[in-house]
């Protein structure tokens, strides 16, 4: 029987990541995906806060159908809760799924302890002020960031456009020495077709937003194999 690990995501951006992820991860895996309602595109604050409200994310659970697990797959819509708040998000959806449930700001910090970070750069498409928060949830998860870029970008829709050479010159321009590893933290950033290129230009483990949902879905649900072709995390395993 395949791994089936449902996926919650916002709007309509970088949603495609999930079928080429599934593709490249092989035949026992499933990530069957809903589209939670975004009510506003826009990476600001108040609006995150909607778009990761209680009753969003309930209303996104009950359409998934049956699965192993339930990944809420939007940095900036948990990270912008604080920690205790982003526990609390995900203790409510797995109220209403009953299935082991996660959230992409807790997969960054699950994939990275895995791997043994300690010093991370982080390459962020978000205004300054929400990159912010996320640098705040990463120190609350023992992280230090040695170096933080913000590209700006109010909308997923138009990040969502970014292609291939832009992403990995995006992340190429703002890696640092001192980081072990670099984190691109918006899943409307599509990375699943290009994380071992972004990998071999920087020459150290790279961390993506829609990578590390996929990881950390399927860890909860199960799926402990190491696979080839999505970067050093997959490569390494769940660690299950």
């Amino acid at each position: 029987m395949p791994h089936t690990a449902g996926i919650l995501y916002p709007g309509y951006s970088a949603e495609d990541d999930y079928p080429t992820l599934e593709g490249l991860l092989g035949d026992d895996v499933r990530l069957p995906l809903v589209h939670t309602l975004m009510r506003e595109d826009a990476h600001r604050v108040d609006a995150l806060l909607d778009v990761g409200s209680e009753q969003v994310l309930a209303d996104g659970a009950r359409a998934l159908g049956e699965v192993d697990s339930v990944l809420w797959a939007c940095t900036s819509g948990s990270f912008v809760f604080g920690w205790s708040g982003a526990r609390d998000q995900v203790e409510k959806l797995q109220a209403v799924t009953g299935k082991p449930t996660s959230s992409t700001s807790f997969a960054f910090v699950h994939a990275a302890a895995l791997l043994g970070l300690r010093r991370v750069a982080v390459a962020a498409t978000y205004p300054a002020e929400v990159a912010d928060h996320f640098v705040e949830f990463l120190r609350a998860g023992d992280l230090e960031v040695v170096r933080l870029s913000s590209r700006g970008i109010v909308t997923a829709a138009e990040v969502g456009t970014l292609g291939r050479e832009e992403v990995l010159s995006f992340a190429a321009a703002n890696d640092d020495d001192q980081a072990e590893a670099l984190l691109m933290p918006d899943t409307a950033l599509h990375t699943a077709a290009w994380l071992e290129d972004i990998e071999q230009r920087l020459g150290k483990p790279v961390l993506t937003a829609n990578q590390v949902s996929a990881w950390e879905a399927l860890r909860l649900a199960g799926a402990g194999t190491s696979r080839e072709g999505l970067g050093t995390l997959f490569r390494t395993g769940t660690g299950r």
